[in-house]
């Protein structure tokens, strides 16, 4: 291992076969705390590679649990977080948008950590189980088109880093795994992040993991979702190419509103808010979830532009459909309960 990690402190990048190598020796707890945070140090300041970043999602999925197999073309919107806004649950209210409008979303999520709601708290409190068993959440795909995936019950390898990532307390790669690591092979994906310099590097590395059409986000004040307080940048992974995009809220038919306009300060609030959006009630939280329902509408390929994908999340929430998704998978649950 020591000539790859010096390859990192010598600002090289590693290839993704010398960084499968290099992450299946942290998970095989073959080198110790000091040699990995080093290491994870060294690959922070050198700047993360699309092979890196590839490499370390492949030795993660191989220790996920597995998942049942199914023909659905699955999508997932997840965010790494990390953008300390205090911003309301979007993805997670857009995902609802996004299964009403006939996408299955396997929906793969945590706790909060850097906000007062991250998907997993907002959903529990909604009556949503998170522990669900890899038969019970391919059963929900199948009969609800949409469940939820409790990250630290599906990647328990990740465990081995938690207490060297709370000590190090700066944010690495393994901050920008989380979403890029979903137990099933998507098809498509939307991804939030926090790392805009890492667009690109994102977008080609959902591709190189198998995703047919991939769109990789950095909202207005750097957060990990669209919002209407400025413009908003993305990588669009498409035909094994990469292109950088750019839009304002008034390009795409929207009014602009600041990021305070969108916080929010407990997990309570922040339920009031998704269901206050998926009961077609206006204000600027909804704007928000069809900005970026339409985003992921877009990344899916089910419309040709963001105009469009926002006028079908309006049409999909007007309908009661995202609604009804809801209601449905807490009841499918409860039936397996």
């Amino acid at each position: 291992m020591q000539p790859l990690v010096e390859k990192v402190y010598q600002n090289q990048a590693l290839t993704r076969d010398e960084m499968k190598q290099v992450a299946t020796a942290i998970f095989d707890e073959e080198l110790t705390d000091a040699q990995i945070s080093a290491f994870l140090v060294a690959l922070k300041f050198k700047g993360i590679t699309s092979d890196e970043l590839t490499g370390l999602a492949e030795v993660m999925q191989a220790r996920a649990r597995t998942m049942p197999q199914t023909s659905l073309h699955l999508m997932d919107n997840c965010g790494t977080g990390g953008d300390h806004s205090n911003s309301f649950n979007i993805s997670t209210t857009s995902a609802f948008v996004l299964a009403g409008g006939g996408i299955p979303m396997a929906k793969h999520g945590n706790r909060s950590v850097s906000s007062h709601s991250g998907s997993a708290d907002v959903l529990e409190l909604l009556g949503v189980t998170l522990q669900a068993t890899p038969e019970e959440v391919n059963y929900l795909l199948q009969e609800v088109g949409i469940a939820f995936l409790f990250a630290p019950a599906f990647h328990p390898a990740m465990k081995a880093v938690m207490p060297i990532r709370k000590q190090l307390a700066t944010p690495t790669i393994f901050n920008l795994i989380g979403p890029i690591i979903n137990p099933y092979p998507l098809h498509t994906q939307l991804m939030g992040t926090f790392a805009k310099d890492t667009l690109v590097e994102t977008a080609e590395t959902l591709g190189k993991l198998g995703r047919k059409r991939a769109v990789v986000v950095q909202g207005s004040g750097g957060m990990d979702e669209a919002n209407l307080a400025g413009t908003t940048h993305f990588a669009l992974y498409d035909d094994g190419h990469v292109t950088t995009h750019a839009f304002t809220p008034e390009e795409v038919g929207l009014t602009p509103a600041p990021l305070a306009a969108i916080q929010s300060n407990s997990v309570e609030q922040n339920k009031e808010i998704l269901l206050s959006v998926i009961q077609d009630q206006p204000s600027v939280y909804y704007d928000t979830v069809c900005l970026n329902a339409g985003l992921g509408f877009f990344a899916n390929g089910a419309v040709p532009d963001m105009k469009e994908g926002i006028r079908l999340a309006k049409e999909v929430i007007a309908s009661g459909a995202a609604y009804a998704a809801l209601q449905a998978l807490i009841t499918f649950q409860k039936e397996l309960n």
